[in-house]
């Protein structure tokens, strides 16, 4: 008799705990979702823009860009916030997505390439 109240009761636990586990999952996308062609651009504002201002930033104090460098690369990056902003106007659509992507590559790109390309800060020709 046991052996059954004890077996009814393991099986009552199991079938309460079953709906209570599958309530907790969580609907629709999570934090690692990715949605294709439209990853990166969740807060490409903030996020993206900060990081190669952070590059360009470390650059100049690690010595490995110059000023006029900098001054150049913060301004590409400016001006490609401001299209960015533009574009967000009415929506993005691949082709913008795209434009932007490359022209944000090819800042992360010069910023690579200046900063290892030999000239330091305070060196003259």
């Amino acid at each position: 008799m046991k052996k059954i109240l004890l077996s009814i009761a393991a099986v009552s636990a199991v079938a309460a705990a079953v709906p209570a586990v599958a309530s907790a999952q969580a609907y629709g996308p999570g934090p690692g979702y990715d949605r294709g062609y439209d990853r990166g651009y969740q807060d490409i504002g903030g996020d993206r823009v900060a990081r190669l201002d952070q590059r360009i930033d470390m650059g100049i104090r690690s010595g490995g860009l110059t000023r006029n460098e900098a001054w150049r690369l913060k301004g590409d990056l400016r001006e490609t916030a401001r299209l960015e902003s533009r574009y967000r106007r009415g929506g993005l659509s691949g082709w913008e997505r795209a434009d932007l992507d490359r022209r944000y590559d090819r800042i992360s790109a010069q910023i690579r390439y200046e900063r290892h390309d030999g000239d330091r800060y305070g060196r003259r020709y």
